[in-house]
């Protein structure tokens, strides 16, 4: 699997021109030609989205945290937190989608935050067979959210999208057992990790969005 910098490497041609990441031969400089070219509107898209995303990351590892230490009020306080900012990403689609494509997100969304918690719950209780199959939802989840956004936006390569979210799976599967093994050290480099990856997550839609409705931004 590629590392977080290629895949950000990668993005680059699609936060540029909307075309498949494999295309990618540029580096930094090209990144950066970007930065300063982009609208305004776009700029505020791209820090909405990666603050959505990282949210996310910050809202499952409260719940992962409360599970660990068996407090179920704080869980379940955690829980309505991830809920919420799955609503709020999902939302963010709406004005150029429409409800109903949020709507579906949502439930995607839901069904990625299930697969984790299931992991969770299956190392908590040091079920491998529920670990397992945790870990194949979180695939079968990546897949059918890649699929979607890329059936949307064809400035969204569903193989791009897809790599993505698997190297996002990943970091919640090391995260939870770094947590479960007292690890503190690997936990905070893992979740340093993950919240990069949240913002190339998020430039990535936001501007496979500003590519395909140009008029908007």
């Amino acid at each position: 699997m590629k590392t977080i910098g290629s895949i950000a490497a990668a993005a680059v041609v699609l936060l540029l021109a909307g075309q498949p990441a494999s295309a990618a031969d540029t580096g930094h400089s090209h990144a950066t030609t970007a930065e300063t070219s982009a609208s305004a509107k776009l700029q505020a898209t791209r820090a909405a989205e990666r603050n959505l995303w990282r949210g996310h990351a910050d809202a499952v590892r409260k719940v992962v945290v409360a599970k660990i230490a068996g407090d179920a009020a704080a869980e379940k306080t955690a829980e309505a937190g991830v809920v919420a900012n799955a609503h709020d990403i999902a939302n963010s689609i709406s004005p150029f989608y429409g409800q109903a494509a949020s709507d579906k997100l949502f439930t995607l969304l839901a069904g990625h935050y299930g697969a984790v918690k299931a992991y969770l719950d299956a190392s908590v209780g040091k079920d491998a067979q529920g670990q397992s199959k945790a870990t194949d939802d979180l695939t079968s989840n990546a897949d059918q959210i890649a699929t979607f956004l890329s059936t949307a936006n064809p400035h969204l390569p569903k193989a791009t999208v897809m790599e993505l979210l698997q190297v996002h799976a990943g970091h919640h599967i090391s995260q939870i057992q770094e947590l479960i093994a007292k690890d503190s050290a690997a936990e905070a480099k893992t979740h340093a990790a993950m919240l990069v990856h949240m913002d190339v997550l998020g430039d990535v839609l936001a501007n496979g969005i500003a590519a395909q409705f140009p008029g908007k931004f």
